[in-house]
């Protein structure tokens, strides 16, 4: 049978590492996708990099898209600080990156079809505080749709294009569970906002990683 290949979207944090070791062990052929967005530091990239040679994938692409020419995030723009964590947030951080995932999303459905894959994998959770628009179910399902409808192999070849978001309804500690029984080596991922070698420990992603890993009774290897 012939192996189904399959678009992931590899940032180099946990959520994509799970997800593209999920895809793996589903029988894709994964071809991994990573951005250079204008972020503040290349060391999620590097981490991407590392984790797609340790998943044995045969082409990884990195894409610049430099959204640091707007900002409008403190992941993006460098007169922006990145605030101290809170894991009771219920607003959504200074962090989002204005409609991230929507332009991630069609570049990737540009490289499915240029490949012919029926699949992307996207590793977002509508359950982390943060509440990201682009995170939730009904973003992701209106991708798919639209997807469809601006691609000749969903729209004129009834070859349709399937976004799978696993963790859709999952938390962080959900997923370090998964990704222990699927042997992700999370000591090669990395999740911290403010970048340098080793994580700020302080940060909302930072905060959110140890409590995940606490609560999951796994050792965070990367610390």
């Amino acid at each position: 049978m012939e192996t189904k290949r399959a678009v992931i979207l590899l940032s180099g944090g946990l959520d994509s590492a799970v997800a593209l070791w999920l895809a793996k062990s589903q029988g894709y052929e994964p071809f991994t996708l990573s951005f250079n967005y204008g972020q503040r530091h290349d060391r999620e990239l590097r981490a991407a990099e590392k984790l797609a040679s340790l998943a044995n994938v045969n082409t990884h692409r990195l894409v610049t898209i430099n959204m640091d020419q707007w900002g409008g995030s403190s992941l993006t723009d460098k007169t922006m600080e990145v605030e101290d964590g809170n894991v009771e947030r219920t607003d959504i951080p200074v962090t989002y990156v204005p409609a991230r995932n929507m332009v991630f999303l069609s570049i990737a459905a540009s490289y499915a079809e240029a490949i012919g894959a029926q699949d992307i994998f996207i590793g977002v959770s509508q359950v982390d505080y943060s509440g990201y628009v682009d995170c939730r179910e009904s973003f992701i399902k209106a991708m798919e749709t639209a997807i469809n409808q601006g691609t000749v192999m969903g729209a004129e070849k009834n070859i349709p294009i399937t976004i799978h978001a696993p963790f859709i309804y999952k938390t962080k500690t959900d997923e370090i569970v998964l990704g222990n029984t699927l042997g992700v080596p999370f000591e090669h991922t990395w999740s911290c906002y403010r970048g340098g070698e080793k994580p700020c420990g302080t940060c909302d992603s930072c905060l959110l990683r140890a409590k995940a890993f606490s609560e999951a009774g796994v050792i965070d290897k990367s610390l």
